[in-house]
């Protein structure tokens, strides 16, 4: 029996209120593939920020806010040839799988994101999303974690105790875990990653030493600050490592550059990109995902 599917975005509150057990059949149903294709390069779609209540795409506070647009765009970005998956909430991904928008795509569940944008408690980022056994049950391919350290938060200890955990839960089920790792200070205008070399190198040595075993584990990491010092921090690690794409504030074509010069470097498998080529300055989300996938 084929699983029901949601006609278009319009249909996906009919079938949710109606057949609820269509996420289950659709998810077991969906055609997977390789988390690696032939070219051993991947080009996966965020779109998991919603979930962490960070709605913003540059000036605008609520870009990311109608989920409607937000799935047809996304909807748009894996049509495009060479883009390999998506990485977003249980939400988010399951809107795709009724949308039929996830058949042989590498799927990417959102693990932790308890740390709310702006809160108080920002860098409390306990896994409040896809646990290990639920990646398993839906076929989902891998899963994905975010790990914020402040030095001067004694609670960051619990997150590095409960990510250890997570790696070793993940490595259990054979799932690939994606680590995004950085050091973080509070300041008085707010939460600041730190994305200078010496940072970002001393992230990768902590996310890699992670859990019993590293077996499953790879590298989510943004360019530094200086794009120059890449090949330096990422000999920090062996693990295969993707770039994120994070925020860019207007300057894509910079931001391709970046990019360009980091994919080259021997552990870097690809690039994880969202709201820059989901909300595109010119708006053409076709044209800004396949700029990207150009880069790999």
């Amino acid at each position: 029996m084929t699983p029901p599917a949601a006609s278009g975005v319009a249909d996906l509150v009919r079938l949710r209120a109606h057949r609820p057990e269509a996420v289950a059949e659709a998810a077991a149903a969906r055609s997977r593939r390789p988390l690696l294709g032939p070219t051993g390069r991947l080009m996966i779609i965020a779109a998991d920020h919603p979930a962490r209540g960070a709605l913003a795409v540059g000036e605008d506070e609520t870009a990311m806010a109608d989920r409607f647009e937000l799935l047809e765009r996304l909807c748009i970005a894996l049509s495009r040839p060479g883009v390999d998956g998506v990485l977003a909430a249980a939400d988010v991904l399951e809107d795709l799988l009724l949308l039929g928008a996830l058949e042989d795509k590498v799927v990417i569940g959102s693990m932790n994101r308890g740390g709310l944008a702006g809160a108080a408690f920002e860098l409390d980022d306990r896994f409040t999303g896809h646990r290990p056994i639920d990646l398993a049950r839906q076929n989902f391919d891998a899963g994905k974690m975010l790990l914020r350290i402040d030095h001067e938060d004694p609670a960051s200890l619990e997150t590095l105790h409960t990510a250890a955990r997570t790696v070793n839960a993940m490595a259990d089920h054979r799932l690939p875990v994606f680590i995004e790792p950085f050091l973080c200070r509070r300041t008085g205008d707010g939460l600041r990653t730190d994305l200078g070399a010496a940072a970002v190198t001393a992230s990768i040595a902590i996310a890699s030493g992670l859990g019993g075993t590293s077996a499953y584990t790879w590298l989510k990491v943004p360019v530094t600050e200086d794009p120059d010092a890449m090949e330096r921090v990422l000999r920090a690690s062996t693990l295969p490592t993707v770039l994120l794409g994070g925020e860019v504030k207007g300057d894509l074509d910079g931001a391709y550059e970046k990019w360009r010069g980091a994919l080259r470097l021997p552990t870097v498998r690809g690039l994880v990109v969202g709201r820059s080529l989901l909300y595109p300055a010119g708006g053409d989300v076709a044209a800004a995902v396949d700029t990207a996938v150009g880069l790999l």
